[in-house]
């Protein structure tokens, strides 16, 4: 490991690898589903605006989806990410969904603010992985892409019909893609974009994958994962990709900011439990968003924190938080108080 210094010579973090693979990734990230439009729209220029910011701060990997804003956020990030070097940083994107002319009017559903005029088909087979590969591509305008992810298999997303495409990956090829597309050097890497553990670990019972973006499932509200999928990942040498680390916003300011929690609003036990979070953040003058997103950094399964952001300020926010001293004392607080799991590494371990 290195630190990486940014350009006002301030650490953001240090560079790790991912798995067994010779990539390294900054220890803070940039995801890119807000740049897609979740929640609230920003133009192309705040978009575009968004990326340097990160850049400049020292960040040097970034993930992306054809589902963010169907499509939108590919072409935003490609853009941006043109105007850099590409030996420089490390890029990411997903799978499992195909984008074609849309047939029907969006209903709103999934979040997007004004998205492109494309609906998604769910492809995981063999060919359907390919094409979403060479789909990306073309939209990023960039052709070395260096993690791809299967994005969103799971039964939380597919209920009944997860079986279904879960042999498309098997049966149906779309693993053996993705060990294809490893093997001929297109990728780097390649692993699973998902929001539950459990796919995490069916997928390392079927196909030797190098990391796994996992969203929400190890942050200051949940750590469970320290049950049965971190362990399992540093046996393996699987890297997680940790995203959500503010369950998508109440960890960012607490019960004064956005109260979503895991894409919905807060229930009440949450944001109790949040109010004891940041009354031992307060007695330490420590702000609650650079607790969140400094614990999961700590466990040696974790490669990378992905943080999203939709204006320049957001970024340099988050960089703060990420760079901002903690003392022992905050953390062994939170222990004390049952916050904390007890097996859980902070930064002064």
């Amino acid at each position: 490991m290195h630190s990486l210094k940014t350009e006002t010579g301030e650490a953001i973090g240090r560079r790790r690898k991912i798995g067994r693979t010779t990539l390294e990734v900054t220890a803070l990230s940039l995801g890119s589903a807000p740049l897609g439009g979740l929640y609230n729209d920003l133009s192309d220029e705040t978009a575009r605006a968004t990326v340097n910011a990160a850049w400049q701060s020292g960040i040097r990997y970034f993930d992306t989806a054809p589902h963010y804003g169907h499509t939108k956020a590919e072409h935003r990030l490609g853009d941006a990410l043109r105007r850099y070097p590409r030996s420089e940083y490390v890029l990411s994107t997903k799978a499992g969904r195909r984008f074609l002319p849309r047939t029907t009017p969006y209903d709103g559903s999934e979040g997007w603010q004004n998205p492109l005029p494309f609906e998604a088909v769910y492809d995981y087979t063999h060919d359907g992985i390919l094409r979403s590969f060479e789909d990306s591509q073309q939209r990023l305008g960039i052709v070395d892409i260096d993690i791809l992810l299967v994005h969103d298999i799971g039964r939380d997303t597919h209920g009944d019909m997860n079986s279904h495409y879960w042999t498309q990956l098997t049966a149906g090829g779309g693993f053996r893609a993705l060990d294809d597309l490893r093997a001929s050097g297109a990728v780097k890497a390649v692993g699973l974009g998902v929001n539950e553990s459990a796919a995490v670990l069916e997928a390392m019972s079927d196909f030797d994958i190098d990391c796994a973006l996992l969203a929400g499932r190890y942050t200051l509200l949940e750590q469970a994962a320290l049950d049965n999928l971190l362990p399992a990942c540093e046996a393996r040498g699987v890297s997680i990709l940790l995203g959500g680390a503010f369950n998508s916003g109440i960890l960012a300011r607490g019960l004064q900011g956005d109260l979503k929690f895991n894409y919905g609003t807060a229930p009440l036990e949450v944001m109790e439990r949040v109010a004891r979070l940041e009354a031992v953040c307060h007695r330490h003058d420590v702000p609650l968003a650079a607790v969140a997103l400094q614990f999961p950094s700590a466990h040696p399964a974790v490669a990378t924190v992905l943080t999203g952001a939709r204006k320049v300020d957001e970024v340099r926010e988050n960089v703060a938080s990420f760079e901002r001293s903690i003392p022992a004392a905050l953390w062994e607080a939170l222990r004390d108080e049952g916050l904390l799991d007890a097996r859980a590494p902070v930064p002064k371990d």
